[in-house]
């Protein structure tokens, strides 16, 4: 029995192993990474802590290597949602009832066991299932993940601890419950990390939780499962299944017991969620909670005064890292005219030293988009801007599926700041800039806010203060996560939390305490000691 206050180990940032030619880290990698090819996975679905195995197999294979098998995973039905749906509130009441420093434990070892035994293990998997590149995977599914299960645990301490004041004899206190009902969580492809923290984050809190992975994630899905299972999470706490999004969504959004969503993904699917839970809204105990962080049309801004060597710096790792398939990744720019021509340079002289290939090559800086219906939707943009008169490709343009969905980085100068490319999300290496002449800075502002439905990240590039303070007014609403003199990527648990607004999403800012607010239903208790034992009060006299 608890008879104490307990303080978590102090969060902190996991630190990025660099995985250096010759380090102990690559070796392990490389030998993981080999023995893990010559290996197929069957990977189940995780339901009520029972693997669930379905005759419907469904095959996984590597972006950059079609011929590369990864194994396959079970194909579930609907059936399969209602188990889950049937699981997790059979777990619900032990789970919430589990006193928090216990449930804290068991994150904070998946975190410990994540960098530590199965570092070599998720980065392999996301490097084969997801084409990530070695950097790109570490800073992802190990530090990031590991961020969010350590930070998380530290934010629920302090929710807790938040209590109200009280008066002479009274005594006020704050129960911060779960929600009654299920979670659905539903995450994305491009980032492992998001994939962990999404189901993670409400199960914490004493939720429980369906989890719908994006079938070209499975493979490292597979791996966190793993890692919760051996850290201890209880069955039915999270119930990890393989089944259709319009066929899980059509069992839960219509079931009584569901109380939140929390999703990453398209723009256009989530609100056909918000749409669906919306007119279903008589059919729940409670009013769901939704959480979405979804698209973007992310910029970067130069003022005449910025430094050009960072600019374009930026503009590289910002568009092309991840092959541009990170919602914050930088997809528009605005340049101004006086320094486009030294800009450009240094860009193109980038460019031209940037390989494309196999992420197991440690010397590619791009690899493959994630599947055919995202290289065939990358590459329509691409050809459409060789065929417009108005725009030109200053670099890239080129795409193979032959082999594995390999599209070079590509560049596209366009007249018109209203270009297709400028205005829609691509999700792939594509980067679009407008060369503005320096003495409409003032209009590029209102042209940055006005040109994108989207608000998620941004940056702005200048040495002049007043152009920054001007950029930081004039975009406050731009961009939910803003730079200053940086990329618009990279966002760190704990320092900057993400997300954005419009059409980007409810900024309920993973990576922060507020994200946790919103799996908690507070209940407020009074206890009077010497409660009155007269109804009349003293201006009766």
């Amino acid at each position: 029995m608890s008879n104490a206050y307990f303080i978590p180990p102090s969060a902190y940032n996991e630190p990025v192993l660099d995985h250096a030619p010759g380090s102990p880290e690559r070796e392990q990698l490389v030998k993981k990474l080999k023995e893990m090819k010559s290996k197929k996975v069957d990977v189940p679905m995780y339901i009520g802590g029972e693997q669930v195995y379905t005759d419907n197999k469904v095959t996984m294979r590597s972006p950059y290597d079609l011929s590369q098998e990864l194994g396959t995973y079970s194909k579930g039905e609907e059936r399969h949602v209602r188990d889950a749906i049937d699981a997790a509130m059979k777990a619900k009441s032990e789970w919430e009832n589990t006193p928090w420093q216990e449930r804290a434990a068991i994150f904070l070892k998946a975190a410990d066991l994540l960098v530590g035994p199965y570092r070599s293990k998720m980065n392999a998997a996301t490097m084969m299932g997801q084409s990530k590149n070695i950097f790109q995977s570490e800073i992802d599914a190990i530090c990031e993940l590991a961020d969010f299960w350590r930070y998380n645990v530290q934010f629920m301490a302090e929710i807790y601890e938040n209590q109200p004041r009280s008066d002479f004899g009274i005594w006020n206190r704050t129960e911060y419950r779960p929600l009654e009902g299920i979670v659905f969580a539903i995450t994305p492809f491009n980032f492992t990390a998001i994939a962990g923290n999404l189901p993670s984050a409400p199960a914490m809190l004493g939720n429980t939780v369906v989890w719908k992975a994006a079938e070209s994630q499975i493979y490292s899905a597979n791996v966190i499962m793993e890692i919760l299972t051996e850290a201890g999470l209880p069955p039915g706490v999270i119930n990890f299944i393989h089944v259709s999004g319009p066929v899980a969504g059509d069992v839960i959004f219509n079931h009584p017991d569901f109380g939140g969503l929390h999703f990453t993904g398209s723009t256009g699917v989530f609100k056909t969620l918000w749409k669906t839970i919306g007119e279903n809204i008589d059919k729940y105990r409670s009013y769901p909670r939704i959480v979405g962080e979804t698209g973007g049309k992310d910029f970067v801004l130069a003022h005449p005064s910025a430094d050009k060597k960072a600019l374009a710096t930026a503009l590289v790792r910002g568009a092309f890292e991840f092959q541009g398939q990170k919602c914050s990744a930088a997809s528009r720019a605005y340049i101004p005219k006086s320094m486009w021509a030294e800009v450009k340079e240094m860009l193109l002289k980038d460019l031209s030293s940037i390989k494309v290939g196999s992420p197991e090559d440690f010397s590619n800086f791009v690899n493959a988009v994630i599947d055919e219906k995202a290289f065939d939707k990358i590459k329509s943009y691409i050809d459409q801007a060789k065929s417009d008169g108005d725009v030109e490709i200053i670099a890239g343009g080129k795409a193979d599926k032959s082999e594995g969905y390999f599209i070079e980085p590509t560049v596209i100068v366009a007249e018109d700041p209203k270009y297709r490319t400028m205005c829609e999300e691509i999700f792939g290496p594509v980067l679009t800039i407008f060369v503005y002449e320096d003495d409409t800075f003032d209009e590029v502002l209102e042209l940055v806010d006005n040109t994108s439905p989207y608000a998620l990240t941004g940056a702005v590039f200048a040495q002049d203060r007043y152009a920054i303070d001007k950029a930081t007014r004039a975009l406050r609403h731009s961009a939910g996560n803003y730079y200053i003199n940086d990329k618009p990527t990279g966002a760190v648990v704990g320092q900057q939390p993400f997300g954005g607004a419009r059409g980007s999403g409810t900024n309920d800012k993973a990576g922060d305490i507020l994200n946790l607010y919103r799996w908690i239903s507070q209940r407020t208790i009074k206890e009077t000691f010497n409660p009155p034992k007269d109804y009349r009060y003293p201006f009766l006299g």
